[in-house]
Formats: C-alpha cells, sequence, structure tokens
C-alpha cells in the first residue's frame, strides 16, 4: 500500500472516529452481560460474584483503529447491598482513555417476584489525545490543542433495576459530569466537553421448551446533541449449555454472536459485527468482539 492510500485511510479512520465519538462512549454487542458499565445498579444483582472480561476491535488490521477492553466484577456484600468495580480502557486513532468506576447498588423487594435496585457510581477517567499526530496527519487544530495535557477528571452516575426472572428494565446515567476531550468540526479538531449519555434498557425471556429459551432485549441510548440509537438482539439460549443470536442497531450496524457454557460458571464468547454505513476502499468496517464471564 502506497503512501497516498495509508493517508487517505488514515484520514477516514479520523474523520469516522470522530463521527462515531458524536456518540463518544463504545457500544458492546454484548451489553446484557456486563452491564454494570451502563447502570451502577446491577453490581451484586446476580446473587453471586461475577467476574467479565471483554475486547472489541474495530476495523481490525488498522493501524490506530478502534479498540476497548473491559474488565468488570461484581457481587453481594451485605444485606440488600452489592459492590462492583469496572475498568475500561478505550483507544481511538491519538486519543486514549482509562476509565474505573466502583458502584454501590441497594435493593428493595416489591412482592415475591419483582425487586427494585437503586445504584450509583463513582468513577475518574484518565484521558490523553496525542495531537502531534494531527500535524502529521494534516488535520487542522484549535489553537488550544497546542500545548495539550492528559487530564484526570472525576465523574458521578445513577442507576435503577427492575428484576423479574423472566424480564428486567433498566434506566441510567452512568456519567453525569462532562469533562473535556477533543472533538472534530468541518474537518478541524477542537477541545470540546464529553456528552451526558442515558441508558434506557430491557428485556424479556420467552420459555420455548424444556432446554430452548427465547432471550430478547433492547437498549435505547441518548447522547447530548446526538442522534438517538437504538439496538435490538434476540438470543436462543439452549439450556444454559450454548447461547446463538444477532443484534440489530438501528441504520449502523447488524451483528451475530455466540456464547459457550465451557463448565459450570464460565462462558467464552464471540461475537462480529458488520456496518450499514457506506465502506471506504482499503477499509475494513468489522468489529470483533471477545467476551468471558466468569461466575463464583
Amino acid at each position: 500500500m502506497n503512501f497516498l492510500n495509508k493517508f487517505q485511510i488514515l484520514m477516514a479512520v479520523f474523520v469516522l472516529s470522530m463521527s462515531a465519538n458524536a456518540q463518544q462512549d463504545p457500544n458492546y454487542n454484548f451489553y446484557r452481560y456486563n452491564m454494570n458499565i451502563y447502570n451502577p445498579a446491577f453490581a451484586g444483582s446476580s446473587e453471586a460474584a461475577e467476574f467479565s472480561l471483554g475486547i472489541r476491535s474495530q476495523w481490525a488490521g488498522l493501524e490506530g483503529a478502534p479498540e476497548s477492553q473491559s474488565a468488570i466484577f461484581g457481587m453481594p456484600v451485605g444485606r440488600n447491598v452489592g459492590l462492583g468495580v469496572s475498568i475500561l480502557n478505550d483507544r481511538t486513532f491519538i486519543e486514549q482513555q482509562t476509565w474505573m468506576a466502583i458502584d454501590v447498588s441497594y435493593f428493595v423487594d416489591l412482592d415475591e417476584e419483582h425487586r427494585l435496585y437503586f445504584g450509583i457510581k463513582g468513577s475518574a477517567n484518565s484521558y490523553d489525545a496525542n495531537t502531534d499526530g494531527l500535524v502529521t496527519y494534516g488535520v487542522g487544530q484549535d489553537g488550544a490543542l497546542m500545548n495539550y495535557e492528559s487530564r484526570f477528571t472525576p465523574n458521578v452516575g445513577a442507576g435503577a433495576y427492575l428484576k423479574h426472572d423472566r424480564y428486567f428494565v433498566s434506566l441510567s446515567a452512568p456519567k453525569l459530569l462532562t469533562p473535556d476531550r477533543m472533538q472534530e468540526r468541518n474537518g478541524n479538531a477542537y477541545l470540546g466537553t464529553d456528552r451526558r449519555h442515558a441508558y434506557l434498557s430491557g428485556g424479556y425471556t420467552f420459555l420455548l421448551g424444556r432446554s430452548l429459551d427465547l432471550k430478547t432485549m433492547g437498549m435505547f441510548r441518548y447522547v447530548d446533541a446526538s442522534p438517538m440509537s437504538l439496538e435490538l438482539t434476540g438470543i436462543l439460549d439452549f439450556g444454559e449449555k450454548f447461547e446463538f443470536g444477532s443484534s440489530y442497531r438501528f441504520d449502523e450496524s447488524i451483528s451475530g454472536l455466540f456464547l459457550f457454557n465451557v463448565s459450570n460458571g464460565f462462558n467464552l464468547g464471540y461475537a462480529y459485527e458488520t456496518s450499514l454505513q457506506n465502506s471506504i476502499d482499503g477499509l475494513d468496517r468489522n468489529t470483533h468482539e471477545l467476551f468471558m464471564r466468569l461466575k463464583m
């Protein structure tokens, strides 16, 4: 690949990643299994300790392409109380950030079948952007970025979660504050602010047979001054031994996923996502995601 092609691809990555960052926080195909990222009320709601790892790679094989890693732990710690810890690392082109959060939840039994959880999230984010890369690839920048230094900022979030054996409803805002971060407008980079995210999600499980369930779920994402996003997912659960399903994110992407129960309490999963938006020559816009969960 000659320099011109590399330049075009890198510029495309910059523009596309900045466009995607209008939503900013990464999406996860396995969102049903790592809801602590979005809602602190899920901490300890499984009634057993859980640990999960996730790796998400977009446009694989392209240097600087978006990548995300997550590590999540949650467990009940006392009467009606749950505790969770989340670490997320996200890299996109010249940006890199690491987000660390602690969740505390409290639940009340509404009746014999319904339990309502409330959660709060305290977090800190380390954000860095290599602005020298903008000069290298000919991207204009605001003067405020000339001597840009990494940021370490605190944040808070809150959420609620209604749980039933067959269905759930979740509402949350994991980051209520809006720290500085780099943004793009008309081909120029400038120092802007992060945007508040709100998530409304829910799911229902249909019992199809003695060893076959259909898990349906959806997530609605709202981000300040950005297009709204809706993702719908359906998963067939074969007796908690193997799960297979697909997702559709409106006007954005479609994906397929599977999850194996390798042993009692240990799951491995993989998801493949392909974009519905116009592709760019030489740029692979497919996404791969790996997931691991351990129940203890």
